[in-house]
This record gives C-alpha cells, sequence and structure tokens, in this order.
C-alpha cells in the first residue's frame, strides 16, 4: 500500500489560502475600553451623575442586579452541576416519555429550586443539552421562579391581610407553566431554537474543571443581558412620573393590562415583587395577581437573556405566548378568588 492510498485529507488543490483571521474583543477588553473611558472622563461624569434622575436611574438599575445576581449565581452553579455530575441518561429515567406527562412533572420539580427567574434560565438551557423535552424544560424554566418556597413565603409576608393570594400565585403559577409547556409541545419548532454550544465531559477532563468552565461560561453570557434588561426597567421607571402609576383602580381592565405591562418592564426578582405589588393599594387584588404572574415568566430582562441563550428567535415567538398566557390566567385565578373586587 502506497502511502497516497492511506491519505485521507483533501485532494491537493482544495485547501485555499487561510483567510486573515478577524479579531473580536473579548468581555475583558470591552470592560478595560470601557474603565479608561470612565477614568478619563471622570469630573464631567461626576456633574452628570451628580442629576437627581440619572441618581435614580442608578438606584433602580443598582437595586435588580443586586436582587437578581445571587439567585443568577445560584442557578449556573446548579446548571454547572447537572453538566459535570449528572448523568444525561438520569433525566430520561426520571421524566415520562409521554409529553402529557413529562410537562406536568417537570412543572412540580420547579417547587424544588429556590431561585428566581434569572437562575432557571441557564438551568433551562442545561436541562435541554441533558436531553430534556424542550416543552418540559421550558415548563421548569416558568414553574421555578414562581412556586417555590422562598417566593411563596415572600408573598406571604407581604400580604398579611390576604393570605388567600399564596394559593392564587401557586395556582396561576402551575397553570401558566403547565399551559405554556403544553402549547409549545405542539406548536415548538427545533430550529426556532438555539442552544448554546454546551461543555461537555471530555477523555481525561475531570468534573472539576467541566464545573468551573460551565459555571464562568452560563454566568458571562447571562449576566450580560441581566445587565441589558436591569437598565431598560431603570430607564422606564426614571421616566414615567410617580403620580401616573396612582388612580387607576377604578377600571379592573386598565388595571390588569396596566400591571401586566409594568411586570415586564420592571423586571423586579421575584423573591421581591410581592412587596412592589402590595405597594399599590389603589390596584385590585385581581390585578395584583396578575403582576406577580406575569413578572416571574417574562419580562425585559428574561426576553434579553432567553434572546442570548436559546436565539432570538425563540424569544420572539416564546414572550408573547407566555405574556398571553399568564394574564388570562392570572385574570381567571384572581377572578375566582376575590371577584370584581
Amino acid at each position: 500500500m502506497t502511502s497516497s492510498d492511506t491519505h485521507t485529507g483533501p485532494p491537493a488543490g482544495s485547501i485555499g489560502k487561510p483567510g486573515r483571521r478577524r479579531y473580536r474583543p473579548g468581555s475583558l477588553e470591552i470592560f478595560g475600553a470601557i474603565l479608561l473611558v470612565a477614568i478619563a472622563l471622570r469630573d464631567p461624569l461626576e456633574s452628570l451623575l451628580a442629576r437627581p434622575a440619572l441618581q435614580s436611574w442608578a438606584t433602580v438599575f443598582i437595586a435588580i442586579c443586586v436582587q437578581a445576581t445571587p439567585f443568577l449565581v445560584l442557578g449556573v452553579v446548579v446548571s454547572g452541576a447537572i453538566a459535570a455530575f449528572v448523568p444525561a441518561a438520569w433525566f430520561s429515567r426520571v421524566l415520562p416519555d409521554r409529553p402529557v406527562l413529562a410537562v406536568p412533572v417537570a412543572t412540580a420539580c420547579g417547587v424544588a429550586l429556590p431561585g428566581c427567574e434569572c437562575g432557571s434560565v441557564p438551568i433551562s438551557n442545561r436541562l435541554i443539552d441533558r436531553g430534556v423535552r424542550p416543552s418540559a424544560s421550558l415548563a421548569f424554566m416558568l414553574s421555578a421562579p414562581a412556586i417555590n418556597p422562598i417566593v411563596l413565603v415572600a408573598t406571604a409576608v407581604a400580604f398579611t391581610g390576604y393570605p388567600s393570594m399564596v394559593w392564587a400565585r401557586l395556582i396561576a403559577g402551575l397553570l401558566t407553566a403547565l399551559i405554556v409547556g403544553w402549547v409549545w409541545e405542539r406548536i415548538g419548532r427545533p430550529e426556532w431554537m438555539r442552544p448554546k454550544v454546551p461543555v461537555r465531559a471530555e477523555p481525561g477532563r475531570s468534573g472539576r474543571r467541566v464545573f468551573l468552565s460551565t459555571i464562568l461560561g452560563d454566568f458571562t453570557q447571562a449576566a450580560g443581558f441581566l445587565v441589558i434588561g436591569a437598565a431598560a426597567a431603570a430607564t422606564f421607571k426614571t421616566i414615567v412620573p410617580a403620580h401616573v402609576m396612582e388612580g387607576i383602580g377604578s377600571s379592573l381592565l386598565v388595571s390588569i393590562l396596566l400591571m401586566a405591562g409594568l411586570a415586564f418592564i420592571l423586571a423586579l426578582c421575584s423573591e421581591a415583587d410581592a412587596f412592589v405589588a402590595a405597594s399599590f393599594s389603589a390596584i385590585p387584588m385581581v390585578g395584583k395577581l396578575v403582576f406577580l404572574t406575569v413578572g416571574p415568566a417574562v419580562d425585559v430582562k428574561l426576553f434579553a437573556m432567553q434572546a442570548g441563550i436559546f436565539g432570538r428567535r425563540f424569544a420572539i415567538r416564546f414572550a408573547p405566548l407566555t405574556l398571553g398566557v399568564a394574564v388570562v390566567v392570572g385574570s381567571m385565578v384572581g377572578l375566582t378568588f376575590w371577584g370584581w373586587q
């Protein structure tokens, strides 16, 4: 056998000249450039940031980031542990094969994760990487921040005089996750989702290295979109006058639509949103429940994070579906509990 017989590469002349590799700055370089610009423009920035409107913006922006970051860290740690230490076959054994049963089981599992919506997005992506059906993984992503024990306890504290709000939020969160999961099973298309390339175990690569590299990759990506969403929410809260938020409780429909819109734009952490909802004394209980149902399911922060992790084609389809289901479910459950009051 000659050497030409064993050659497996491309034929001669088929390899073109290597193109010049385009340099793309990483997050560290971008951060360094921003830091240098801030240092160079220190005096103008100080006078600009002294304005009350910008101080208010910065307060809201930092508050959202501080609220969300611990739970985002919890989420990526769980995501890294799943990637590094949980065999892929385990999920296929736990979840039923039939989608009609897999979605409810995944939804119920959300009660075990004490985190918020920021951490549930990377975990959902990791579950899909481990072979979980997208519909079941997305149902878990919606239920985890809405029905976990920390959120329910916070809701009970915020609505001390209305213990029924805890049960209403639990039921509305479960129904929203179930319905969206089942609907996505019917209408969802694989080409709509673009999960990021997962970190897989390689021969000779320890679980610890996979764990750390997964945490770094998930946190870097999710945190960037968290910052974008927090900036959008802070901008809205700064621009809209406070008196616009008052005196709208006379119309149930208007209060429902307004509270749904506020939940989407303010992008509050699900562990803290109950205290914000309770502060709207003029809003009917139904409107407050819609606020608490929409917030953990879809907001500008989640839309940005989902677009970054699953792709823009997924986000522009999933967000309207989730928003519509959450508004309808929250309204129906609220009317069942409190009527038109």
